[in-house]
């Protein structure tokens, strides 16, 4: 938890303006939390307000773990849902009408940008996503707003996703106007350089994980024998169709194989059909987008991981996967498939038990293997745990990202 800051020392913090589209609608949201948990560890070094979308039932303004929080409205509140529940690209592939939102959506955060750039005068800027985030300042620096240095991080969506030429363009008019850069993987460089991106000022930085407190190991927990498990938004680059396809092929030399789904989103209605056509209904349990207090217990009785990642037809990818940190923290295997970002799991290195991606034969192989052999699983997974600690661990991450802001902070005044 972030250390209570001082009335003095408030006063003398930085002030860090954080934008997002994908941030917890209240405590607790099953939504991921990455960019909240990023922010509350810099509360010590800044003082950090955000700027996201508002949803159905969140406050638009409050304060959590010391971050200041302002949720910007872009329809009526049973229609803001062009965020949540899938993200923004596979929301607008699965329920075309939420394109219309856009519109209102892309102006409503510009606007929401303009009033807090007033109100707080933040020091530095950090635009997770370029876009629509890094853009929004970018376009009120075209019509001369003054706005402080800005940090732009890249998640994998925005940088993979919308390749067209117009989209590129935009990427790349973006990025010129950016201070400092960002990607969560050494996979996402190259495609990050290619849209104009300083050398110099682009850093490698995962968003982190909780490894000393929270998803750790647990002795007294009994790892299950034949309980798969996938974690994940139900979109196409999570790939669990690929999964369930794999399935039957693990049940005929593993018949007391069952799988948990902890997810929700676009594809769970074509993947629920799928496992009835499949006849896998008394293997396969949907159990719905959990909190993430709920998933160290998974973790940690489940005997494998399994992330059937895929390219999705929009070119979309894993930027990294944090699940696959969280499962091993927890002591639990991985199985993935062959993504450039997969090699960040291992420092470079691919990891043992790797499928082909969209290849429910080459999964099925690998799932097999593990569960044949599930001590070589441990013994990996002990093997690579202080390698995790030392690169995911979020004091670690909070460390890099506050190191990487001050320092604009600092340039930022000395050229004045």
């Amino acid at each position: 938890m972030s250390k209570p800051v001082s009335p003095e020392a408030a006063d003398s913090r930085p002030r860090l303006l954080v934008l997002a589209s994908t941030y917890p609608r209240w405590r607790d949201d099953h939504e991921p939390s990455f960019v909240h948990e990023l922010s509350r560890r810099l509360v010590g070094r800044f003082d950090v307000t955000v700027l996201c979308p508002h949803a159905a039932g969140a406050l638009p303004r409050e304060c959590m773990d010391g971050v200041h929080i302002f949720r910007y409205r872009y329809a009526p509140a049973r229609w803001e849902r062009l965020v949540n529940d899938g993200g923004i690209i596979g929301n607008l592939r699965h329920h075309p009408w939420t394109a219309l939102l856009l519109p209102t959506f892309l102006l409503a955060q510009l606007w929401g940008l303009r009033r807090l750039l007033r109100a707080v005068r933040p020091n530095v800027i950090h635009a997770h996503w370029i876009l629509p985030q890094a853009l929004m300042v970018a376009l009120l620096q075209m019509v001369g707003v003054r706005t402080p240095p800005t940090l732009v991080t890249s998640h994998g969506a925005d940088l993979f996703a919308l390749r067209g030429r117009l989209a590129t363009c935009i990427k790349r008019l973006t990025m010129h106007r950016m201070q400092a850069s960002s990607v969560v993987s050494r996979a996402m460089r190259g495609p990050m350089l290619a849209l104009g991106a300083d050398p110099d000022l682009l850093g490698v930085a995962p968003m982190g994980v909780d490894l000393q407190h929270h998803f750790t190991p647990d002795a007294l927990t009994p790892r299950a024998r034949y309980e798969l498990l996938f974690v994940g938004r139900l979109v196409e680059k999570k790939g669990l169709p690929h999964l369930l396809n794999a399935l039957p092929r693990v049940l005929q030399r593993h018949p007391e194989t069952v799988l948990s789904i902890a997810g929700f989103g676009p594809e769970l209605a074509a993947c629920q059909h799928q496992v009835e056509r499949l006849g896998l209904k008394a293997h396969v349990r949907f159990l719905g987008a959990l909190p993430q207090d709920a998933l160290p217990d998974l973790y940690r009785r489940s005997s494998m991981l399994v992330t059937p990642f895929v390219q999705a037809r929009s070119g979309d990818q894993e930027g990294l996967g944090l699940v696959m940190v969280e499962a091993l923290g927890c002591g639990c295997p991985v199985v993935t498939t062959r993504l450039p970002a997969i090699r960040e799991l291992q420092d470079g290195h691919w990891p043992p038990y790797l499928a082909e991606p969209g290849d429910p034969v080459s999964l099925a192989a690998q799932i097999n293997a593990l569960l044949d052999d599930p001590a070589s699983g441990k013994a990996w997974v002990a093997q690579l745990r202080p390698s995790l600690l030392e690169r995911f661990d979020h004091a670690a991450v909070a460390t890099g990202y506050a190191q990487q802001l001050s320092r604009l902070v600092t340039s930022s005044a000395d050229s004045k």
